[in-house]
Order: structure tokens, then C-alpha cells, then sequence
């Protein structure tokens, strides 16, 4: 391994695959099923990895849908999943299958998701006035306020 952050991961059950990476510049490292399962039609399933991880104090595991899966019908339903450093459960990837058909059969070893280590900056909030928030060219435009359809 290069130089570089180091995470720590531990298999819980014999069969758990460790975070691969696809290319030598891949920003994720792809997660696998433990075992196979069957996702219905419209339903959000947990599926298993047999992993635990301890992300490093300062840093964030960010598990995001992989492409391939996405163009099928196979998406994580609140868009990216948070790995805290204090977590030391099991790695589950949520699921909800959208495509044709009534359900989905994830196999075990099918790559599921990818994680990716972020940087957390610490932040403070400090409360002010709403005027002191400073004027932008933008405002209080919402949701598709910056978009051409």
C-alpha cells in the first residue's frame, strides 16, 4: 500500500470480500454482497458486506451507488450512505429496486456499492442576523434556480 491513509477493516464471516478498488485512479473502493438476496419491487432491503471498518477520526466512508447498477434499476434510495468514525457495526448497503420486474436477486461476491474516505473539516456555527448573511447574485433562488430546462 501506498503512503496514505490507513483504514482498518475486519471480515466477520468467512465469505466477506475486502473494499476493492476497479482502476489505479478509481476514486471508490467497491463493496460486495455477503450472500445472496432477493430485493422486491419498490422495497429498500439491507444488504450484508460482513465488514467492519474504523474510518479515522477526521474522515467520513461515503457509500455511494455504483453506475452499472444504477442503469438498471438498483439504486440507494437516500443517495449516498455516511460511514461515521465512531461506527463499528456492520457495513450494510441500503437498496430499492426501481427497474423491470418484481424484484431484483443481488449474488453473493456482486459488487454492490463503493465507499469513498472524505475529509470532515471541523466547522462552528455562529448565528447572526439573516442581513449579516451577505447579498449574492443568486439569493434566496431555490431548487432549480440556477438550471436551464
Amino acid at each position: 500500500m501506498e503512503e496514505g491513509l490507513e483504514v482498518k477493516v475486519a471480515r466477520t464471516h468467512p465469505d466477506a470480500r475486502l473494499p476493492t478498488r476497479g482502476s489505479e485512479h478509481a476514486a471508490g473502493w467497491d463493496l460486495y454482497a455477503l450472500e445472496d438476496s432477493i430485493v422486491p419491487f419498490r422495497q429498500s432491503m439491507k444488504l450484508r458486506t460482513g465488514l467492519h471498518v474504523a474510518i479515522p477520526v477526521g474522515y467520513e466512508g461515503q457509500v455511494r451507488a455504483r453506475s452499472s447498477l444504477g442503469s438498471k434499476g438498483l439504486i440507494l434510495p437516500h443517495s449516498i450512505g455516511t460511514i461515521d468514525a465512531d461506527y463499528r457495526g456492520e457495513l450494510f448497503v441500503l437498496m430499492t429496486w426501481i427497474g423491470e420486474g418484481d424484484s431484483y436477486t443481488v449474488r453473493a461476491g456482486e459488487r454492490i456499492a463503493q465507499m469513498l474516505i472524505s475529509p470532515i473539516p471541523e466547522v462552528g456555527f455562529r448565528e447572526v442576523d439573516f442581513g449579516d448573511l451577505g447579498e449574492t447574485e443568486r439569493g434566496e433562488g431555490g431548487f432549480g434556480s440556477t438550471g436551464r430546462f
